[in-house]
């Protein structure tokens, strides 16, 4: 094992009973990164977290955070991460600044510095407006942003986010997420575990893919979706007759695959500019009107179908 990786596992198995949560899962994380683990509920990944955590004791395998080791340096490993869970770890009946100075004085810190602390995190995280309002008074992402921040009352190697947009809605999500490229800017490695695929897309700078406690699938976002075919020109038309024209005109110039329903046809165009150009030239000259004509890349929901044989599944808790 080595310490020049945030997180480095080996073979890391997790059963409970005859029940295998996580099944040899091997992973290293590079310092400085986001390293996203994608897969839908009940793939393993709360329970790999738990295990970086020290909360869970693996089975068997090896997993070391920082250069430590899980098991033998359990101590070691807690002072180098910090954890946010799927649910903000705030006390209601406080404020969110109380929160704050409270997460600070139970990591040690003296009143005088929780209280500068606190200030610091809450011109860094944009909590002004609502510092002083109680925590159960606030929006969800003001929530969350406040439990990032209570995250960080000390400066910790690796940051640990376990599907920290769970329940958000897109504007609180995109506020979490402008929050943790901040700390990645700052130096922070982050290991996030995630449901939502434009997520990872978003954040990461590697994805794993997790079914059944295996990984199925590693790369990059750009890897993972070209894994599953090209990039491609989509026309969908307006009716029935415009949609046959269209395949009757292309048919002879390009490869189609069609899809009457929808009245759609896709076009691969690896050539992206070039292929969306000559596209829109050829349907421009059969005179037929389309409703869209648009260029698609794969998306890492056409990855995780491809690479799992399962749709991604909705947020929500997950039980493994």
């Amino acid at each position: 094992m080595t310490s020049t990786r945030a997180v480095v596992t080996e073979g890391l198995t997790r059963r409970f009973g005859d029940f295998t949560a996580v099944d040899e899962l091997d992973l290293e994380v590079a310092t400085g990164s986001v390293f996203a683990i994608l897969g839908p509920n009940g793939a393993g990944k709360t329970t790999t977290v738990r295990m970086l955590a020290t909360l869970t004791a693996p089975t068997s395998g090896r997993a070391a955070v920082c250069g430590h080791d899980v098991v033998t340096e359990a101590e070691q490993v807690r002072r180098s991460l910090s954890l946010t869970g799927q649910f903000a770890a705030l006390e209601d009946n406080l404020t969110c600044r109380e929160n704050l100075v409270l997460m600070a004085r139970l990591r040690g810190h003296s009143r005088k510095d929780a209280a500068t602390i606190t200030d610091r995190l809450i011109e860094r995280f944009d909590i002004v407006e609502f510092a002083d309002k109680l925590v159960k008074s606030v929006s969800g992402g003001q929530r969350r942003r406040t439990d990032l921040a209570a995250s960080l009352v000390i400066q910790p190697q690796l940051l640990v986010l376990d599907e920290p947009t769970t329940g958000l809605d897109p504007r609180s999500r995109m506020e979490v997420w402008s929050s943790v490229r901040e700390l990645v800017s700052d130096g922070v490695t982050v290991l996030l575990t995630t449901q939502y695929l434009e997520e990872a897309d978003q954040l990461a700078d590697h994805v794993v893919l997790i079914d059944h406690g295996r990984a199925v699938a590693s790369g990059t976002p750009y890897q993972l979706k070209a894994q599953i075919g090209e990039q491609r020109v989509d026309v969908v038309t307006s009716d029935v007759a415009a949609f046959d024209a269209l395949v009757t005109a292309l048919s002879g110039r390009f490869t189609l695959t069609t899809n009457r329903e929808r009245r759609s046809l896709s076009i691969p165009a690896p050539d992206e500019t070039a292929d969306l150009a000559a596209v829109a030239k050829a349907v421009h000259a059969t005179g037929v009107t389309v409703d869209e004509l648009a260029l698609r890349r794969p998306t890492l929901d056409d990855a995780f179908l491809a690479l799992t044989g399962s749709p991604s599944s909705h947020p929500a808790e997950e039980t493994a």
